[in-house]
């Protein structure tokens, strides 16, 4: 008797549906968009609130044919047209043209980092952590994570540009031109969202994908800057750059939709090339190699202090290097601005901002130097936060597993930030005097732009302290350091705007400096500010030895 013996059949694999490498997409944007909830609404306010603090300054030109003459005459100057962009409208400046030329870049600028940033912290930041392979565990497409996080940009930017559209409109700007010109900032900025996508994909590390989108953002600045200044209204050149594209609707002059095509083709095609990579990659790695380390440290490597200083000179000098050819750039205007205020002196907001005379112009650098600390106070806040991120990823266990106090690993992170800040702060001053005296303007001299960089390190240092404090006893709190730098920025461009009483001045650490370049800087002030600093420090090393490591 004989039995027939079944031969197993080899398992067919069926191929996967194009849709299956998009499953959970819809899941994982409504996790993003409750995680980012409070992320979304402080980007909405604060963006809005640059719409509706500037504007007052802009609707006083409709009545004034002397200032809006003063202001097309600086706003056609190369220094100007570089930070700026091509001017449209200069011959009849009216405010929504001024709105138009001076706000668009900066907006484009601010809504870019915003969406490279969001792109990569749900990307590849989540590649790098190992939080994705725990939602690719479950039924999660491979390209879920990358589509969601585009959507989330997509949203982020719409929503911020109808608040910003409703806030101009609501200021009696045309409602076309109004929503015309905040949703082409808003698809430009979408574009270098796309360009993070990419890199996202072919860098391993966060840092590595984040930087490579911020320098083709400012090679899209640089292209867009000598493009313009070449050509009246742009030249070849500036057609390389998205900014250029956003700049050529003509928003309030003469609107042209026919330019954002250009945008919505990048967009696309780099979904597509993001897609192409990403379908070719190993998950959490990256397509571009990663430089081999040393078998051994260096001997220069030996100390939390060394460790601190080769995670953070990379943010450092590239930061440095950003911000000093922008202030660089800013120098330049200054020949240009006292013929602008002689124009714009009996404006009585212009007076009441910038005073009379002589001391308009060193109010002016006032200004700049506000501008100045703000930039410094922001990498002043990054930087000290980084321990956080430490602490998150699991770095600060394995480093106080060793022979490393919990002080000296906190106070070598902090010295690295306050260094750092102070490089920043003091380098952006004197890459303002050196951009005045390129253009042979030394009315003011070398001595008071060092003084300039120099006085607002007491109140950096009390932001270095906040963050680190709240680090230290409150973790989850730490947005908070974040806050402080937006009031800093209302304090000092809108207190007397608004009419804020000194109380609430007071809160800005920025307040107490003054009006350095005019008033000159009261030293009770400064020893406050330097008090109020140490007190934090203290506290931020009490917290930091009490808590558990990792919190709660």
């Amino acid at each position: 008797m004989s039995a027939a013996v079944a031969t197993p059949s080899a398992p067919v694999l069926a191929r996967p549906a194009f849709g299956s490498t998009l499953a959970g997409t819809g899941k994982l944007l409504r996790f993003m968009l409750r995680r980012d909830r409070m992320r979304i609404l402080w980007w909405t306010l604060g963006i809005t609130f640059l719409y509706a603090g500037g504007l007052g300054e802009y609707l006083l030109l409709a009545d004034d044919a002397q200032a809006r003459e003063a202001r097309s005459v600086l706003i056609s100057s190369p220094a100007m047209i570089s930070m700026s962009g091509p001017g449209y409208g200069l011959d009849n400046y009216q405010p929504g043209a001024a709105v138009a030329n001076e706000f668009t870049l900066w907006i484009v600028l601010t809504l870019a980092v915003m969406s490279i940033l969001q792109i990569v912290r749900h990307t590849r930041s989540e590649e790098e952590s190992s939080r994705s392979e725990l939602v690719r565990a479950g039924i999660v497409g491979r390209h879920a994570p990358s589509v969601a996080a585009l959507l989330l940009v997509l949203i982020m930017n719409v929503v911020i540009a109808l608040a910003s559209g409703a806030t101009l409109a609501a200021q009696d700007f045309d409602v076309t031109q109004s929503f015309a010109m905040t949703f082409a900032t808003a698809l430009g900025a979408l574009v270098f969202g796309a360009v993070a996508l990419v890199a996202a994909q072919a860098y391993e590390h966060g840092r590595g994908a984040i930087g490579i989108s911020l320098a083709v953002l400012g090679a899209a600045f640089l292209l867009r800057a000598l493009g313009d200044i070449q050509e009246k209204h742009g030249s070849a050149l500036s057609w390389l750059s998205p900014i250029a594209w956003v700049q050529q609707t003509r928003v309030f002059v003469d609107l042209r939709w026919w330019p954002l095509g250009l945008c919505v083709a990048a967009v696309v095609l780099l979904i597509l090339l993001a897609a192409f990579l990403g379908s070719r990659r190993d998950f959490a790695s990256g397509l571009v190699a990663v430089r081999k380390g040393r078998a051994d440290a260096r001997p220069t490597l030996t100390g939390p202090l060394s460790l601190a200083w080769v995670q953070q000179r990379g943010a450092l000098i590239w930061t440095g290097l950003g911000l000093g050819v922008m202030w660089l750039g800013s120098g330049t205007i200054i020949r240009e601005v006292p013929n602008m205020l002689e124009a714009v002196e009996s404006n009585p907001m212009y007076a009441a901002l910038l005073g009379s005379g002589e001391d308009m112009v060193r109010t002016f650098l006032g200004i700049f130097g506000l501008y100045i600390g703000a930039g410094a106070a922001a990498f002043a806040i990054a930087m000290t936060l980084r321990v956080k991120g430490e602490e998150e990823a699991g770095l600060t266990e394995l480093a106080l597993a060793a022979r490393v106090s919990r002080g000296r690993w906190l106070g070598s992170s902090l010295a690295i930030a306050l260094l750092g800040t102070v490089l920043v702060q003091v380098s952006g001053a004197l890459a303002l005097w050196l951009g005045a005296a390129s253009t042979g303007y030394d009315e003011i001299g070398f001595r008071e732009y060092l003084e300039l960089g120099l006085v607002y390190l007491p109140a950096l240092a009390v932001v270095v302290g906040l963050a680190a404090a709240l680090y230290a006893w409150l973790p989850k709190a730490t947005g908070i350091a974040w806050v402080l730098f937006g009031y800093i920025f209302l304090v000092g461009m809108f207190a007397d705007l608004f009419d804020l009483p000194d109380w609430a001045r007071g809160i800005s650490p920025f307040w107490w400096v003054g009006s350095p370049m005019v008033e000159g800087v009261e030293a009770s002030h400064m020893w406050g500010l330097a008090g109020v600093a140490v007190v934090l420090l203290v506290l931020a090393f009490i917290g930091f030895r009490r808590r558990d490591v990792p919190s709660a």
